[in-house]
């Protein structure tokens, strides 16, 4: 087993972390960043909320994977290829919003957040399909760390550089600055090695929306199967259902806007950080399966915190106790659950297998989560946050039926052996 030292040092890790921060860099210039500049132009509060759906394409972008499986570029290869087309894209589009003015032509600002959105999420797929099949299954840990690293400093500079830059200069002046930004991610896809294809792409769109789908069910078969994608919609749920509510609890405790800002974008971030890196390394060593086992453990662990600031006197030394825990144990189960969902993904069908996988998760975050409030204002917080922590049981319970303690990696994990082809060679 190579060094945890060896391992992050690889070029291949230097070019994820640079292709995470071109993922990261538009999620806020369509949102939060572009809330701020629409704030300053006077626009209503109604349509800020209505741009929310302006990230639409990041869930349906489902739809369109199969065709970054099926097709192939006819430069850089497969990967490299799409991921050039979808950042030369993204550069202008961010450069094009510069010449927007939010308080005359909304619905033009509109299109291009829209725009800017699609092929943002169609980046996603691919740089998530690289992943795939760049990364050996010891690495994906590791390579999930250190894309999560890129992606949250990109979410640094355009959520907080970018509005310092504002009181200093023009909003189109800093959309044309976080445009120029794409460049380091093009530079990282052209001299990143491409994942050499073994196999060949699905010969038609009809092969590509069925085959991914096909494969994997032969794989793991039909009750181990369905068995895995109910785990993908509960494994996080306990930690979805805390994180919430944590914003409303915190405020109603008694704690200030700021204090729970300060702390939670500053030492919340870092033990993000260090969570997500320690995660990689323990994938590592530890394997897919017990880094499972082990982190959703620890992931309920993060909600007995919430609990204790429930039970306890109002403490600010509590409260960061509760947040570093819960940031740096959120950090852990993602480094480990997106090595399990990549080490699960075919290389031939990896963008639309990825996608597939991650909708579901989606169905956690978003929908099972809906009832929070609910359930808070029925039984209170300290009770709130035992339940959030029981809902965590159900999907450990599962753990055994493909990823056994005594096993390094999932028992219907797809093959990855992270071949590639040097850039000049592709």
């Amino acid at each position: 087993m190579p060094s945890l030292l060896r391992m992050f040092g690889q070029p291949k890790m230097a070019a994820l972390l640079m292709l995470g921060f071109a993922s990261g860099l538009p999620a806020y210039l369509t949102s939060r960043t572009l809330q701020a500049w629409m704030t300053v132009e006077q626009v209503d509060l109604s349509t800020i909320g209505a741009f929310s759906l302006v990230a639409l394409p990041y869930s349906l972008k489902v739809l369109w994977t199969p065709l970054l499986d099926r097709y192939v570029p006819p430069f850089l290869g497969r990967r490299r290829g799409w991921m050039l087309i979808t950042q030369v894209a993204l550069m202008l589009s961010i450069a094009w919003m510069a010449m927007r003015d939010p308080s005359l032509a909304v619905q033009m600002l509109a299109f291009n957040a829209i725009l800017i959105a699609f092929f943002s999420a169609t980046y996603d797929a691919v740089f998530d399909a690289y992943k795939i099949d760049v990364l050996e299954t010891r690495e994906m840990g590791a390579g999930a760390a250190v894309s999560v690293l890129g992606y949250r400093i990109a979410l640094l500079v355009t959520g907080s550089l970018a509005l310092i830059l504002a009181d200093h200069m023009s909003w189109p002046m800093v959309y044309v600055i976080m445009a120029a930004l794409m460049l380091l991610g093009i530079i990282a896809t052209l001299r990143a090695p491409e994942p050499e294809l073994r196999e060949s792409p699905p010969t038609t769109l009809a092969e590509a929306v069925k085959l991914p789908l096909l494969e994997f069910f032969g794989r793991a078969g039909v009750m181990r199967g369905f068995a895995i994608l109910l785990f993908i919609v509960l494994y996080k749920l306990s930690d979805y259902l805390a994180q919430n509510m944590a914003t409303p609890f915190l405020l109603q405790t008694g704690f200030s806007q700021t204090q729970i800002g300060a702390i939670n974008g500053g030492i919340g971030l870092l033990a993000t950080i260090v969570g997500v890196m320690a995660g990689g390394g323990l994938v590592a060593k530890l394997g897919i399966n017990r880094s499972l086992w082990i982190f959703g453990a620890l992931q309920a662990v993060s909600n007995l915190m919430y609990y204790l600031l429930a039970t306890l006197p109002q403490s600010t030394t509590m409260l960061v106790i509760a947040m570093v825990t819960e940031n740096f144990c959120t950090g852990l189960v993602t480094s480990g659950f997106v090595a399990f969902l990549m080490s699960l993904c075919n290389v031939r069908f990896s963008a639309t297998q990825y996608a597939l996988l991650t909708s579901l998760m989606a169905i956690s975050r978003d929908v099972l989560v809906a009832p929070a409030g609910a359930i808070a204002e029925v039984t209170g917080w300290p009770a709130f946050f035992l339940i959030t922590l029981a809902a965590g049981v159900p999907g450990l319970l599962l753990l055994p039926v493909f990823a056994p303690w005594n096993k390094d990696r999932p028992v219907v994990a797809a093959p990855h052996e992270g071949v590639t082809v040097h850039p000049e060679k592709s």
